[in-house]
């Protein structure tokens, strides 16, 4: 049983009329009755109601929306082309970028929209100019003190 004031019990929500009914009451914890649906419900039961609570006012529960998105993809390696349009109006930004990394970790590159191909080019391409940037930057510290500490003495 779900007691909607408490939360309690709706991490076990495996009915996707039961959190339509919870929307139109306008109960609170629908994010997390949404990741719920991801994990009980086939991608296709669940995405209408997770793209639903990644619009809700509260920026916690819209959290767990976008935490469900990353559910459906790490479950399913794919997403509904609702999921995607979320993940790309949202951006690489705030309460999105856990999804969006998830998706491009989970969902096959060649599953991918063209927009999503063309971000997980540009962070690997990030991710390794950072990777070098930070060899560079301790092999110049380590360098700066065994000059330095021939100079001194040490």
């Amino acid at each position: 049983m779900v007691d909607w004031k408490t939360g309690e019990g709706v991490s076990g929500i495996a009915d996707p009329a039961e959190v339509d009914a919870a929307f139109e009451r306008g109960e609170w914890p629908l994010g997390t009755a949404v990741i719920a649906l991801a994990f009980n419900c086939s991608l296709e039961e669940a995405s209408p109601r997770i793209v639903r609570a990644t619009r809700l006012p509260d920026r916690d529960q819209r959290w767990f929306a976008f935490t469900a998105v990353a559910v459906a993809a790490r479950l399913n390696g794919a997403l509904t082309p609702e999921l995607y349009a979320v993940l790309r109006a949202a951006g690489l930004q705030g309460t999105a970028e856990d999804a969006i990394r998830d998706t491009l970790t989970f969902v096959p590159y060649r599953d991918l929209p063209p927009w999503l191909k063309r971000m997980r080019v540009r962070l690997r391409v990030q991710d390794k100019l950072e990777a070098w940037w930070l060899s560079a930057t301790y092999a110049t510290e380590g360098l700066w003190q065994a000059v330095g500490g021939r100079r001194s003495g040490k």
